[in-house]
């Protein structure tokens, strides 16, 4: 199908795939513990039935996890085949009253769908629905779509599932719509992905709370102990201070401050952290955040020496490194630098790859070509990603010869994750149309 056919078409078919995204996230699909996981298989039966209407031969498989779906369609006689990847599974929604609506009733506003999901990534599903449609009998590619359900929540069944639906899967070329665009009406191609390993860190002073006016002054308590221990974690500018984590270099595109400022909602007055360029800092450098502290809450607090405190902290590496020689580091550091002979004791939560993907041959041109297009002329910029992905390295080390692209239809205002996430709808449409396109282009390279 030409150009025009294909915006045609995808034009033709945007209300229905609009109104299939409503019905998906009106799935609370949530994979973490404590949920009612009946409404997860009830995403995949959805996500099952769409992929069969779109002519795929269709399954739900799993492997000691929740369901995910594969469909396939085999390749016309010498063309390539694409893996188009997605996920249906969703994050809570946390504090309802942040939500100016229902987090599964869907909502348009200004340009906007609002509805936990919306962008995150149950477009990537339709995204993937939508070029199938707009192709209809004439897809000039094979596929194999594959919507994980538990990926908010780890990806914990993900290896098991691609090792053994590993010839199902094979493909030439693996697009993940998972990631984001640069801004709105400007496309990107995700590059880098930063790692991750979280951890816990406790420590103790004494068998049992006292009285803080008898002892206070001799003995140490225990808050005061982790706050000193948590101050050791970055230098005077910011930086991270922990001997052993690398940093991946320099960025060639570069953040505006006023732009970051208001994405992350910081306060008047709040500097940033850190030396070096914005997007060294949160692409390419390590980053130790504290994400929450077991102690007595300042309500309840008693006169007294609290005897233990816990934190959660969590580390996101630089492209290159290893999560188990950050771990190894991060748990040195934290054995050595707590004060006045503390026990501390370190335990490991989970971890994750980072990669870097080289984004150069006739695969990745017919991809930027693709968006180019779909943006009215606009190229794409190749970004880095501070969060992490780690499923991607491992696609990497599975299907090491298959070129993979990592695209998606959030932009900065999403706020995935967080209250009152959203999907600007134009951008949408154009993430659709790149699809179409970029199946399209990926024929007429052929195989690679």
């Amino acid at each position: 199908m030409s150009e025009p056919e294909l915006r045609a078409a995808i034009t033709r078919e945007l209300p229905g795939v609009r109104a299939d995204l409503e019905r998906l996230v009106r799935i609370p699909g949530i994979a973490f513990d404590g949920f009612d996981h009946s409404h997860v298989e009830r995403s995949a039966e959805a996500v099952a039935e769409l992929l069969r209407g779109c002519g795929l031969d269709t399954r739900i498989v799993r492997s000691d996890g929740l369901p995910a779906v594969i469909g396939r369609k085999a390749a016309p006689p010498g063309a390539p085949t694409v893996l188009l990847y997605a996920h249906h599974d969703v994050q809570p929604t946390g504090d309802l009253a942040l939500w100016e609506s229902d987090p599964f009733v869907p909502v348009e506003r200004d340009g906007r769908l609002y509805a936990r999901g919306a962008a995150d990534d149950k477009a990537g599903v339709m995204a993937h629905v939508a070029a199938l449609r707009a192709f209809g009998d004439d897809l000039p590619v094979g596929v194999v779509i594959f919507v994980e359900g538990e990926e908010e929540f780890g990806s914990a069944s993900l290896e098991r599932l691609l090792a053994e639906h590993r010839d199902d899967l094979a493909a030439d070329v693996i697009v993940i719509a998972d990631s984001g665009n640069w801004d709105i009406g400007v496309p990107a191609l995700t590059t880098s992905l930063r790692g991750i390993v979280n951890m816990f860190v406790e420590v103790r002073t004494a068998d049992h709370a006292v009285h803080s006016g008898m002892f206070g002054g001799a003995v140490p308590d225990s808050l005061t102990v982790l706050a000193k221990l948590l101050a050791t974690l970055h230098d005077e500018a910011g930086d991270v201070a922990v001997d052993g984590l690398i940093s991946a270099g320099p960025t060639a595109v570069d953040y505006p401050e006023e732009r970051l400022r208001e994405e992350a909602s910081l306060l008047d007055g709040v500097s940033f952290v850190g030396t070096g360029r914005l997007t060294e800092r949160i692409w390419h450098k390590p980053a130790v955040s504290v994400l929450g502290i077991d102690a007595p809450r300042t309500s309840e607090a008693p006169n007294a020496l609290a005897p233990s405190a816990k934190a959660k902290i969590s580390i996101r590496l630089a492209p290159g490194d290893d999560p188990k020689t950050a771990y190894a580091a991060m748990k040195a550091h934290l054995e050595k630098h707590v004060s006045w002979g503390a026990h501390a004791e370190v335990t490991f939560e989970h971890d994750g790859s980072p990669c870097v993907i080289d984004a150069s041959g006739p695969i990745f041109d017919a991809a930027r070509e693709a968006f180019r297009t779909a943006w009215d002329g606009v190229a794409p910029v190749d970004i880095g990603v501070g969060g992490s992905i780690p499923f991607i390295a491992t696609f990497q080390e599975m299907f090491p010869v298959a070129a993979i692209l990592v695209t998606g239809v959030e932009d900065p205002h999403a706020q995935a994750h967080g209250p009152n996430e959203s999907l600007h709808l134009g951008e949408f449409a154009r993430v659709c149309l790149a699809e179409a396109l970029l199946l399209a282009n990926v024929a007429s390279v052929g195989k690679p």
